[in-house]
């Protein structure tokens, strides 16, 4: 296997892959009825049934199987070797199992080559801004979505947050290669994959007496939750970008929600919940993300292991601070209050200050070559802080990634 270094994956944007009273504010309002309508999807029909109440029950029954039967074991030992899209299943598989890897694996007939190799030039040309905005917004604000915080924690992921943290890298690493969805790619390995380890999440997080005590769903990961997950990823990129005013021409654009919605349904997630352009991929998440953002006592405390990854380099005397003040930064005041991040007095600032001119001269669009010498050097040193600070929550990741079915929940909860 060809295996990312902890350079490239936070480059391509992987990571989490995902970063007042002591009482927890209540839930976000409870979410309104499901209307978004299917004819704005990539399928462009459907039944429209509320994804709050869909899961993924060809995946879900399958796990069930392996795992009442014990061969989860032998089946992730035997995964490990699958690493490329196109290659052989290893023998020995279980017949249901293999069965139903070679149909996941198929791209779906709307797949378009030209887009995904559009979309590589644009994660090349983009790979700092999608390491920050993956790693401090999306990854962060997944902390901040309360399904998703409380499957994590209780989930055996909640357990060993850097090795969960990889895992999720792996998919933000292996979206942005060349050949992502070509045979000698990683990608479609990766998303079945985690489609297995989702079913299992499904089947054993009920079980956890600490999760159903907290939990306002029977079952996690419901194709809502996924599209919720979805938008806090491409969609709150390009927020992002145009937030940070970085212009992103239409093919580019076009590209890389291209690479997302074909991520999306390896993933498990119906056609018919998969926006079909920017437009209705904006509907959307202002229906399922916007309104259950809300901080939860688990989010909190997988916040806090979040900025504290990087502590290994300086225990956390200066490196907490610079992760925390770029999430604050990123995010914005309110959801790193909800989060309990601290503001920070030297580093709030230099975000807040420096971004703008920063993406200026990434974009070309203000020349400081003629500028003094030691602004020139205060804009490199300003550049390798946002570098460093993508790069130090992945430092000590073990490779190979090894996506796998759990077998068990938070052996601590």
């Amino acid at each position: 296997m060809e295996t990312p270094s902890r350079r490239s994956v936070l480059l391509a944007g992987g990571t989490i892959g995902a970063l007042g009273a002591l009482t927890v504010a209540s839930p976000a309002q409870a979410r309104p009825l499901w209307t978004w309508s299917p004819k704005g999807s990539v399928a462009g029909a459907g039944q429209g049934a509320d994804p709050r109440w869909v899961w993924d029950p060809e995946a879900d029954d399958l796990v069930a199987a392996l795992l009442q039967r014990g061969d989860v074991p032998k089946v992730n030992e035997l995964l490990k070797t699958w690493t490329k899209n196109g290659q052989a299943l290893p023998s020995g598989l279980p017949a249901d199992l293999r069965d139903f890897l070679e149909r996941a694996r198929q791209l779906p007939s709307w797949t378009d080559q030209d887009k995904l190799a559009k979309a590589f030039e644009f994660n090349q040309k983009r790979g700092l801004y999608l390491g920050v905005t993956y790693g401090f917004a999306s990854g962060m604000m997944s902390t901040a979505i309360p399904h998703e915080a409380r499957a994590v924690y209780y989930s055996k992921g909640g357990a060993d947050m850097r090795d969960r943290i990889t895992k999720t890298a792996k998919l933000g690493y292996d979206i942005g290669t060349e050949k992502a969805f070509q045979p000698d790619g990683e990608m479609i390995v990766t998303c079945v994959k985690t489609r297995l380890a989702h079913a299992g999440v499904r089947n054993l997080l009920p079980k956890s007496a600490y999760w159903t005590k907290t939990a306002d769903e029977k079952i996690p990961i419901s194709q809502a939750d996924m599209m919720v997950t979805w938008h806090s990823l491409p969609t709150t990129v390009m927020k992002q970008f145009a937030k940070w005013k970085v212009a992103v021409p239409a093919d580019e654009s076009a590209a890389f929600l291209h690479s997302w919605q074909l991520a999306a349904h390896m993933l498990g997630i119906k056609d018919e919940y998969i926006p079909k352009s920017w437009d209705e991929a904006n509907a959307q998440a202002a229906q399922v993300l916007d309104p259950v953002l809300a901080p939860t006592a688990e989010g909190i405390k997988l916040a806090d292991m979040l900025l504290n990854l990087a502590a290994f380099i300086d225990g956390g005397i200066l490196t907490k601070h610079i992760l925390g003040a770029l999430t604050r930064f990123v995010l914005g005041d309110e959801i790193a209050t909800w989060l309990k991040i601290p503001k920070e007095p030297v580093w709030d600032p230099v975000f807040a200050d420096l971004w703008p001119p920063f993406v200026a001269v990434r974009e070309g669009i203000l020349d400081i070559t003629k500028a003094p010498k030691e602004l020139r050097e205060f804009y490199w040193v300003f550049d390798e802080i946002i570098r460093q600070g993508v790069l130090l929550v992945l430092s000590g990741a073990n490779y190979p990634i090894s996506i796998q079915i759990p077998t068990t929940n938070n052996p601590n909860y």
